[in-house]
């Protein structure tokens, strides 16, 4: 029967990303010993202020959150292990369904060669992610990537302490979100399910388009442009499907746009810099950073591109229209999740969840 590994290799992904990744700054041991004591500790600071800024609160006797600091092929075998985590339930669902299935070799052999291009794209992401929160796969665990945040400082010329500071504010707003609403998690892991529960596609056709789609994104990450940008996308025609990735896309806008929110919601007197941060940071990333790139590509959104950048730019909205009391209403459960069309205009989330007209607080 196919299964999962049919479609990638993810072991072979995980050993070519190691081969392929560069060495991370130099640092001597002592110094590498005090960033990854400074990041522990910038972490833990970080959660009384996003608390404090957002009033959201973890789940009281629940697990207590776990924070990795990490290398780069560190982050490589959390990743390889969360994305076929992401996958595997989808492959096998649609693997279930086929009433013929490929020979062992024709799997062997699309399963590796898809699995070096996805290595090699985890070994480009691996030298520039600073940090995330991991919610499939190990699940629950922050992961600071140390070597790329000490890269990052070095070449936007910060203040290290506040620099760091500034990254965990972002990601413990992540770590956060997923363990003061802890529906958050299984809703996502819903949506996936629903999304297959739509799709018609056999493993062979989604592996192959999925070949294709990891060689435009090797291309894209690498900065030659051209190719084909409608990724995964380009199979999905039933309008059921489409509806799950609008759901999908505002979710992720929501989380993202709120810990942009935050970290820069804190302001001068937690992290002295922080406009100065803001503003050389956005110059580096230019309105697209590496994940996005990829992720993009990968599903075909390019045309969803300012949704999602819209995130922020929602919370924003909300919370001056009603607060920070106001706008956590968005978390009491999946009716009141942003819809895409409310991304562009928070009003019309104000007046469909608090059922009056928005008036600025």
């Amino acid at each position: 029967m196919s299964s999962a590994s049919s479609m990638v290799d993810w072991d072979l992904a995980g050993r070519t990303a190691r081969r392929l990744v560069g060495p991370g700054p130099q640092t001597t041991r002592e110094e590498a010993a005090a960033v990854v004591r400074e990041l522990h500790e910038a972490a833990a600071t970080a959660v009384s202020h996003v608390e404090a800024l957002t009033g959201l609160h973890a789940v009281p006797g629940g697990p207590p959150p776990e924070v990795a600091v990490v290398d780069r092929p560190g982050w490589i075998d959390a990743n390889t292990a969360g994305m076929a985590a992401l996958l595997n339930p989808l492959v096998d669902a649609l693997a279930a369904r086929q009433e013929t299935r490929p020979g062992p070799l024709a799997t062997a052999i699309g399963s590796r060669a898809t699995g070096v291009q996805a290595g090699g794209i985890l070994a480009f992401l691996s030298s520039r992610v600073l940090g995330q929160y991991e919610v499939f796969g190990t699940g629950g665990r922050l992961l600071l990537v140390a070597p790329n945040i000490v890269d990052a400082e070095r070449r936007l010329g910060v203040d290290p302490t506040d620099f760091r500071l500034w990254v965990c504010l972002h990601e413990v707003t992540h770590q956060l979100q997923f363990t003061a609403v802890p529906w958050l998690r299984g809703h996502l892991e819903g949506q996936v399910a629903e999304f297959v529960e739509a799709t018609d596609l056999t493993p062979d056709v989604l592996r192959d388009r999925l070949r294709d789609v990891l060689r435009s994104i090797g291309d894209a990450v690498r900065g030659t442009e051209g190719g084909d940008d409608s990724g995964l996308m380009a199979l999905i025609q039933d309008p059921a499907q489409r509806a799950v990735l609008d759901r999908v896309t505002a979710v992720m806008s929501l989380v993202e746009g709120h810990a942009e929110f935050v970290m820069d919601g804190v302001g001068p007197d937690v992290v002295p810099s922080v406009r100065t941060l803001r503003k050389r940071f956005a110059q580096r990333r230019k309105g697209r950073g590496p994940l996005d790139r990829v992720l993009r590509r990968l599903l075909g959104l390019e045309q969803k591109m300012k949704q999602y950048a819209d995130g922020r730019v929602f919370v924003g909205g909300v919370v001056d229209l009603v607060g920070m009391e106001g706008f956590n209403r968005v978390w009491s459960g999946p009716e009141t999740l942003p819809r895409i069309e409310e991304l562009t205009d928070p009003a019309r989330w104000v007046e469909r969840v608090h059922g009056r007209p928005a008036i600025p607080a």
